[in-house]
């Protein structure tokens, strides 16, 4: 049975805040948070594993959606008071895509509409429903169609204009296709429930769009009557330098999603809709192991860390992002392999092209990269088509950001010359 590991032979065995060790003992810095989930230090910190083995000892398991739990409760409401006012219910669940599940039914069930609209690129899971939502490669959704009623769009990806255009000059050319288009001859604007939308796509390569974007993103919901969901699950929890990354383009969702981070390394997923939207059925929507006590434990140890150290944290992520994207801004200009350098906080993408004018993608280069890095003792993940994530832990010392640039620097030089 395959899955998507990467091709680097690496079998981590422990890990202590900028740096994890293979079974082998090498060290190595860690550029990947572990897909986001270790946002504040491999293996968490003290308080969240004394946290976690103190109720491990108690329960860990409490059937919450069928028994009662004073845990998740108390959870839940140092959760709400992170989201913008008018937020009041959570659902727990075990991951991203199980947040996103969720998401899709509630918008229904709310609007009562049938239709979704998401983005190409997207990545919202691969379970049944939330694979209908994403598009970010054709590997994930190949055989296993028909999928649920999601029509796709397009996202802000500035650097491959779908359009051939440049913004601002483009005067949002893909807004004005969404509306003239899927919304005006393929599906009605009072069908769609909701829209999906990552404030900063992950898996699609790690797009930025521009603020106007997402602006007009949430106007066209409201005009129309749709929900707005945000993907929270890689671009949140501080990630951007903002709780909720959608925070960086001024406007408020209607549902959001969570997972990754929140669970402190233990599965967990949240979605989290205004307490005007009402309240879901009783049977209409429910799971097993949503609330997991251990889960709640390491989640509530960290978010209390999180709240405790919220504005030192807010500065960590914009300050030490503004100095990474300063130095691959540096390396775009020194090498022709670099076409585009995007990011908001410490969620950085870094494009790799085999030339600037045709920006044909350097797939094989990326992934050449990626491993002559891990050789050297730099862990980093591919996504999109030939990019590399650059997400480090949000509390990484600069000197591991110094030493983690300078390997992926050897890294990409070596690569342009092969």
């Amino acid at each position: 049975m395959t899955t998507t590991r990467s091709e680097i032979p690496f079998v981590p065995s422990k890990g202590d805040g900028d740096f994890v060790y293979d079974i082998s003992g090498n060290k190595f810095i860690d550029f990947s948070s572990f897909i986001s989930v270790y946002n504040f230090g491999i293996n968490g910190n003290n308080e969240v594993r004394a946290a976690i083995k103190k109720q491990v000892d108690n329960l860990t398991h409490a059937a919450f959606t069928d028994y009662y739990a004073e845990e998740p409760v108390a959870f839940a409401e140092n959760l709400i008071t992170m989201f913008p006012k008018g937020f009041g219910k959570v659902f727990f669940s075990n991951s991203g895509t199980e947040a996103n599940e969720a998401a899709i039914k509630y918008s229904k069930l709310f609007t009562k509409r049938q239709y979704s609209m998401a983005f190409y690129n997207s990545f919202h899971g691969r379970t049944y429903g939330s694979l209908s939502l994403t598009s970010s490669k054709l590997s994930q959704r190949e055989h296993f169609g028909p999928f649920n009623s999601v029509i796709h769009v397009p996202y802000a990806y500035c650097y491959r204009c779908p359009f051939g255009k440049e913004y601002p000059s483009c005067a949002m050319a893909c807004i004005d296709y969404i509306k003239k288009y899927p919304l005006s001859k393929e599906i009605s604007p009072k069908e769609v429930a909701a829209i999906f939308i990552e404030p900063v796509q992950g898996e699609g390569g790690y797009i930025v769009p521009p603020k106007e974007f997402v602006k007009e993103i949430r106007k066209m919901a409201t005009d129309s009557g749709m929900l707005l969901v945000s993907d929270e699950v890689q671009s949140g929890y501080m990630r951007t330098g903002k709780f909720l990354a959608l925070d960086n383009f001024g406007v408020e969702a209607d549902i959001y999603t969570m997972a990754k981070a929140i669970g402190a390394g233990l599965p967990m997923g949240a979605t989290v809709t205004r307490t005007s939207l009402g309240d879901v059925p009783e049977g209409a929507h429910s799971n097993t192991f949503g609330g997991n006590l251990a889960a709640v434990a390491g989640g509530d140890a960290l978010l209390k860390y999180v709240k405790k150290n919220r504005t030192s944290l807010e500065n960590q992520a914009v300050e030490k992002g503004k100095v990474i994207m300063g130095r691959l801004n540096e390396l775009k200009d020194r090498y022709e392999i670099i076409g585009d350098v995007r990011g908001i906080g410490l969620m950085i993408g870094v494009e790799f092209v085999k030339s600037k004018k045709t920006k044909e993608p350097a797939i094989k280069e990326r992934d050449r990269i990626i491993l002559e890095a891990f050789n050297n003792g730099l862990v980093m993940l591919p996504c999109g088509t030939s990019s590399i994530r650059i997400i480090p832990p949000i509390t990484i010392s600069k000197s591991s950001i110094a030493n983690g640039l300078e390997i992926f620097e050897q890294a990409v030089k070596n690569a342009g010359m092969k």
